[in-house]
């Protein structure tokens, strides 16, 4: 599974091999956590991307809701349960702060999946949770939780990565719906990634409708290999060697 593409909800089942009942999901992964998102209109929780810098700001979430009790919307999101264990609150709010103050030596490193619409997923990547913060909202006591835009290269490394790679959510939504949810080139609905119509390495923008569509697996792939035959041959030291999109 690669950034950008889309998927149902079963697809992030079976990527993780959990069945993911919560938003927020902590060392679920051998080495990471998951979270689970939207910013589309309705959705349950205040999450955004700061446009300045490409930051995930990800809210904390709710106490259950119990017949009878009080509505979670109006009561502050509980970093600890009423016995004492932390709520998944608590523990990334507790990763972060360890972070900042040295206790750690890395962030943790957390998963997101992203909701487009009903019935429709997209895997953002992952992200380093870098700080946490407990602010009021007008009625009540919140988390927010910040993390910056990171690639996960081979052998555990990760590198930060610019912000302006990534797709917006309106532009994902926009494309989406333009594009009715088919892939442009052949119409097909299944395996589905948004593609840069002119690649991000080469100055296409990540920021607007007009450079992004939808492509099928297959579509992508033939993508990529007519990008690679317009320069078959990179040079290692001295000597011209043929690249091939299959190595």
């Amino acid at each position: 599974m690669k950034p950008d593409d889309i998927i149902s909800y079963h697809d992030v089942v079976n990527a993780e091999k959990a069945t993911l009942q919560k938003g927020m999901n902590f060392g679920i992964g051998k080495n990471y956590s998951v979270f689970l998102m939207s910013i589309r209109r309705g959705a349950p929780y205040a999450d955004a991307i700061d446009k300045a810098t490409g930051t995930l700001i990800y809210e904390g979430h709710d106490v259950p809701r119990v017949h009878g009790g009080p509505d979670p919307k109006a009561v502050d999101q509980p970093l600890a349960h009423p016995k004492g264990a932390w709520t998944e609150n608590g523990k990334f709010f507790r990763a972060a702060m360890d972070y900042k103050s040295g206790l750690r030596k890395k962030p943790e490193l957390v998963k997101v999946y992203e909701k487009i619409t009903r019935g429709v997923w997209c895997y953002k990547g992952f992200f380093e949770l870098v700080d946490a913060e407990i602010v009021p909202d007008g009625k009540r006591k919140v988390f927010k939780f910040h993390l910056k835009p990171v690639e996960k290269k081979p052998l555990g490394r990760v590198v930060e990565l610019p912000h302006t790679r990534l797709i917006p959510t309106h532009v994902k939504v926009e494309v989406w719906q333009r594009d009715g949810g088919r892939c442009v080139l052949c119409g097909s609905a299944e395996n589905l990634h948004y593609d840069h119509d002119i690649p991000y390495s080469k100055g296409g923008s990540s920021l607007t409708a007009e450079n992004v569509r939808l492509l099928c697996a297959k579509h992508n792939l033939s993508k990529s290999d007519k990008i690679m035959s317009v320069l078959p041959w990179i040079w290692v030291g001295a000597a011209a060697v043929k690249f091939s999109s299959r190595n």
